[in-house]
């Protein structure tokens, strides 16, 4: 299946971005390290480089990520012009405290204290923009779930002296090109449930673990995955935690464990995308567009 998902209410969220984008200094874009590039906007690039504005691009959940892949990701990020690329986890308000002072590096002609710097946080749902806000100013002020799109208006607030930071609702675009990157997201819990069909998420899933991190699913589940396909896995997994629906194995609750395995980090530290499989990735669409 192709996977979109574009609720009525971000279509006002996206105007409402570019208008604020007219008064900001830099832009914290908050990305899935498991996922940097399907998790990246491609609408947050376009209107930032539009006003030609600095962006700090935080891969957050950086403690649920490979950490080989994610050094890989930062140096692919550092590359391009006015980008700075930080591994965190918004959960550690050690690692949220060094934010503010990332974006007066990014932004130094506000560093005279004259005028406000001002910092606009965005990224797609459920990335852990909200989570990071309440990090910086040690307060919940914003709502957190683990469902998607849980903030739907702007919020602004001071951050200390010489510093204002928005808060921005999970933007998604449109269309999402490569059906991959959907499925990607679905996995990371980016996309809401009713866009998408949870077993077929999990064969996705099984597919990179099978190919990547084999070691980390025989020592999760206990199982000989020697010769196993995507669907195989699910379906031992199930059999493994007893997913049963009147005697019979219960796909859908399989998936689910797979899933919530991944998301929690229970599995171990994962990464779906690699620079080099993304490249891969472009490279074959192309091909075959």
């Amino acid at each position: 299946m192709t996977i979109q998902w574009f609720p009525g209410h971000m279509n006002s969220a996206r105007k409402k971005a570019a208008e604020t984008m007219a008064r900001i200094d830099v832009v914290i874009e908050v990305c899935d390290a498991r996922c940097p590039e399907a998790s990246s906007n491609p609408m947050i690039r376009e209107l930032r480089l539009a006003r030609q504005r600095p962006c700090l691009k935080l891969l957050n959940k950086a403690d649920l990520a490979d950490p080989a892949v994610t050094a890989a990701w930062l140096a692919h990020y550092e590359q391009q012009p006015g980008v700075k690329a930080v591994a965190i986890s918004c959960k550690k308000p050690g690692d949220a405290a060094r934010v503010p002072s990332l974006c007066r590096r990014l932004a130094p002609h506000r560093n005279d204290f004259t005028k406000p710097l001002r910092m606009l946080i965005m990224g797609i749902p459920n990335v852990g923009k909200s989570t990071l806000m309440n990090a910086l100013l040690k307060r919940r002020i914003a709502a957190v779930g683990d469902e998607p799109a849980v903030t739907k208006q702007q919020q602004s607030f001071d951050l200390g002296p010489g510093m204002t930071i928005t808060d921005t609702p999970g933007l998604m675009w449109p269309k999402i090109e490569h059906d991959s990157d959907g499925f990607m997201l679905a996995a990371c819990h980016a996309i809401g449930r009713n866009a998408v069909i949870e077993e077929e998420v999990a064969e996705f899933l099984a597919g990179i673990l099978l190919a990547r991190y084999p070691a980390l699913l025989a020592a999760r589940y206990g199982i000989d995955i020697a010769g196993m396909d995507a669907v195989g896995l699910v379906e031992a997994v199930g059999k493994k935690r007893g997913c049963l629906r009147g005697g019979a194995l219960d796909l859908e609750k399989a998936a689910m464990v797979l899933l919530t395995d991944f998301r929690s980090g229970a599995l171990g530290r994962i990464s779906l995308e690699t620079p080099e499989s993304r490249a891969a990735m472009l490279a074959a669409a192309k091909e075959t567009a």
